[in-house]
């Protein structure tokens, strides 16, 4: 086979389209039975929440159902009693209608005649079953922030991993929660991509510092986790560089360090400060923003954008400090628990002591 791919190369390109063609094909065959079975699922959930029978068998309906449905369907391993409660959830989660009332059994009939994309946005249908129960765990009945982390998943592809960790980071609490003034700066397209991309507080637990850590130590330690930095920054960041040297007239300035961000087309200069926000902090960071605008922005580019990171804030301050400037700056804090105590390294013994200890 080998002499022949070598013999003929057009034959070896076709081999090469048949094998991805196939895998392809078996992405988009797998894809449409995940969105069948999760309409199945959300079928079967309306049916358990809707019928009557758990009046009749009480607190061992859901045993009862899954032995049934076991017994109807021995080689189907989807009918546990947790899976058929979360197939209930489902469709209590998604459902539009949330005040249809308890309909007796002999509606089935017509309620099955009607199309499960009459109560439901169709994409709950595009993201793995996995990932459902992870998002109707966290979000206990709230449907919003589940649809929320339902296109995020979408929109990002999200691992299942990747999902549990915003999960457990409150970004929907913490999305587009900046202080800014993009809505007075920007336009009106823009500045809601713009604020849409902040979050309030970003989340540092992946890094782990000393409790009296510096501006230095903080950015060293975000640069040594730069992917988890990305992934909290959200969708579309592409680092330029830290310390990034701009000359500016006969000057030079740094800037701590600065983004791409591809979905909204502009440069983003985030500024960190291990103290709470000072008014201050708004000239330097005016600054450096239109500096870039005006060295590094092209003609397709839009204006670029200032992030300020900092410890703590007052609000009322930041609000009025944004808004006495003239170019798009937001302000947020960050948050860290994973700090460790000035006296632990020192109770821990050195290498030349463990070296010695071992001698004895």
């Amino acid at each position: 086979m080998s002499e022949l791919i070598t013999l003929h190369p057009e034959y070896a390109e076709w081999i090469r389209n048949v094998g991805k063609n196939f895998k392809q094909c078996q992405i988009k065959a797998a894809s449409k039975v995940n969105e069948e079975m999760l309409r199945f699922y959300w079928s079967l959930g309306r049916d358990i929440a809707l019928f009557i029978y758990h009046a009749e068998y009480g607190s061992k309906f859901f045993e009862k159902l899954s032995s049934d449905l076991q017994k109807e369907l021995p080689d189907v391993k989807s009918f546990s009693v947790t899976n058929l409660k979360y197939m209930k959830y489902f469709y209590q989660m998604y459902c539009r209608d949330k005040n249809r009332q308890q309909v007796v059994d002999d509606s089935s009939a017509k309620l099955s005649q009607q199309t499960v994309n009459d109560f439901v946005d169709e994409r709950i249908f595009h993201i793995p079953w996995g990932h459902h129960i992870q998002i109707l765990g966290k979000c206990k009945g709230n449907q919003e922030k589940a649809l929320f982390f339902v296109y995020k998943t979408i929109e990002n592809n999200w691992s299942r991993a990747v999902l549990l960790n915003f999960l457990d980071t409150n970004l929907y609490e913490r999305q587009g929660k900046a202080i800014s003034n993009f809505g007075k700066i920007l336009p009106d397209t823009q500045s809601d991509l713009a604020q849409e991309m902040t979050k309030d507080p970003y989340n540092f637990d992946f890094l782990t510092l000393r409790q009296n850590y510096d501006e230095k130590e903080l950015k060293d330690a975000l640069m040594a986790n730069v992917q988890s930095f990305l992934l909290e920054l959200g969708k579309g960041f592409a680092f330029v560089g830290r310390e990034y040297r701009l000359e500016v007239g006969e000057t030079e300035q740094f800037l701590d360090m600065l983004f791409y961000n591809i979905a909204n087309h502009c440069y983003v200069v985030v500024e960190l400060k291990t103290r709470a926000f000072e008014p201050g902090d708004m000239g330097q960071l005016g600054t450096y923003v239109a500096a870039v605008d005006g060295i590094l922005r092209k003609n397709n580019d839009n204006q670029t954008i200032g992030l300020l990171i900092c410890k703590t804030k007052d609000n009322v301050l930041a609000k009025y400090a944004v808004n006495a400037v003239n170019v798009p700056i937001g302000i947020s804090e960050y948050d860290m628990s994973n700090l460790i105590p000035e006296d632990y390294k020192s109770s821990m013994p050195t290498i030349e002591e463990i070296e010695e200890e071992l001698k004895k």
